[in-house]
């Protein structure tokens, strides 16, 4: 009864003050804090705090078969930019020319830089990927094209089951799901019992037309690096996908947007964001309800949830797609996966952080700004109509925020939750000393890479 109570007046006073003019005298600190205390599983705004990247043993959802090491983060870092290992590709001139980071571009949120992330069939890059477009010796068919949105590789620590219908992973939510692993070659990886970011990597590496053997190790110069991530694994086991897979996820875990300005305030620096941040987040985790999903550190849900939005497919957003389209599977989120009824048109709740620069929401690239994506959540209308209305979430519905409100929380969104020191993460170059993110003629010049 007693937290009922607080709970009213807090939502009561938020209400209040987000409706006044400016005060200087009040303290909008205090306000948020006892608002996420209240929200946090913990009952402490403290609990959303992230850890550092090199701090491994605090770093949750480690696979027990892959702990977190620094010989591995190093090594998964190398790998996931290195064009070299694009090998099996459909076309000669596609031989290493493209990475995992070609699809998941650092400056755009370590997502793609288009509506579609396009591996082996593209060519160049502009800026920051938006101007990767199809090979003209490649048909559509062929190429290697993502049939939603890819997801970001930041913040994984938090994910324990991989993609928008969390396919990939043996434990957590796909427990009970074990008849359907053999109904698709690429998730027979789950009967591996493996965490789902070393599932879904191996299954990548793969899918993605990438090739890791001695040879390759060799020819490119990893050999050493995979010996000192691995030492305890069979030097006749050692230089392969699912090792190279161990090491993108190490290194995936690592990624921490810890320097946004909302976690800078988390930890004592409450200066870190501006006012209307403040009450942006205010509104996150009170009046708009986007906590009710968003509920972990990096702002996904924990455990995983999955709801129906009602949002356009890809293939429905007026884009010109590739190897997607009204018959895939991947339309139907999680229910694509495990063929119930009740999970159909369900995607994962994704994390929040670096969406400034992403320029494409949602699993179908619906919505091309987070004032858009608010205003979709404001209006609470299913745009979709091959969603039934009886798998809608409830908490789909008019949010009734004003348009200040509605700016408020787009600036925590894009500027509170942004963290702009990500290069970090990236290394000044990779073993084989090719361009990346690609390495195709028309992408060095781009890029200005020699």
């Amino acid at each position: 009864m007693k937290k009922t109570f607080t709970a009213f007046l807090i939502l009561a006073s938020t209400g209040y003050f987000l409706s006044c003019v400016h005060d200087p005298d009040f303290n909008y600190d205090k306000l948020l804090e006892d608002e996420i205390n209240l929200r946090s599983a913990t009952g402490s705004y403290q609990s959303y705090i992230m850890p550092e990247g090199d701090n491994y043993a605090w770093l949750p959802n480690q696979d027990e078969k892959n702990p977190v090491t620094q010989a591995k983060v190093e090594l998964g870092r190398m790998l996931f930019y290195e064009t070299g290992l694009a090998l099996e590709n459909k076309y000669p001139d596609s031989k290493s020319a493209y990475s995992c980071s070609s699809c998941h571009v650092p400056s755009r949120g370590f997502t793609a830089g288009r509506f579609q992330g396009i591996a082996d069939g593209a060519v160049g890059f502009g800026e920051s990927g938006e101007l990767r477009s199809k090979h003209p010796f490649y048909t559509g068919d062929e190429v290697d094209a993502q049939g939603a949105r890819p997801l970001p590789t930041i913040n994984l620590t938090y994910v324990s089951n991989a993609l928008w219908a969390g396919t990939f992973g043996s434990f957590d939510v796909n427990v009970g799901t074990e008849s359907v692993w053999n109904q698709d070659t690429l998730v027979e990886i789950n009967f591996k019992g493996l965490k789902g970011l070393e599932a879904n990597n191996a299954r990548a590496l793969a899918v993605h037309r990438q090739v890791i053997n001695k040879n390759v190790t060799d020819s490119l110069g990893y050999t050493a690096m995979f010996d000192a991530a691995f030492p305890e694994i069979p030097v006749n086991e050692r230089y392969n996908r699912l090792t190279g897979s161990f090491a993108i996820a190490a290194y995936f875990r690592t990624i921490l947007t810890n320097r946004a300005p909302f976690q800078k305030w988390l930890k004592g620096d409450k200066s870190a964001m501006s006012e209307q941040q403040k009450r942006g987040a205010l509104l996150f985790f009170g009046k708009a309800g986007c906590v009710n999903c968003h509920n972990s550190p990096s702002l996904n849900s924990q455990p995983h949830e999955f709801f129906a939005l009602g949002v356009k497919n890809i293939y429905q957003s007026g884009f010109n797609v590739f190897r997607t389209g009204p018959n895939d599977r991947r339309n139907l989120g999680r229910g694509g996966f495990t063929y119930r009824e009740e999970d159909m048109h369900k995607f994962k709740v994704p994390q929040l952080y670096n969406l400034r620069d992403v320029g494409f929401y949602f699993h179908g690239a619906s919505k091309r700004s987070l004032k858009e994506v608010v205003e979709y959540f404001n209006e609470g209308v299913p745009e979709n109509p091959e969603v039934p209305a009886s798998q809608i979430t409830g908490f789909l519905r008019p949010l009734r925020l004003t348009e200040r409100e509605m700016d408020d929380l787009v600036e925590f969104l894009a500027n509170g939750l942004y963290d702009a020191e990500m290069e970090r993460y990236v290394p000044a170059s990779t073993m084989s000393g090719n361009c990346f993110p690609n390495n195709d003629p028309l992408s060095r010049i781009e890029m200005g890479c020699n």
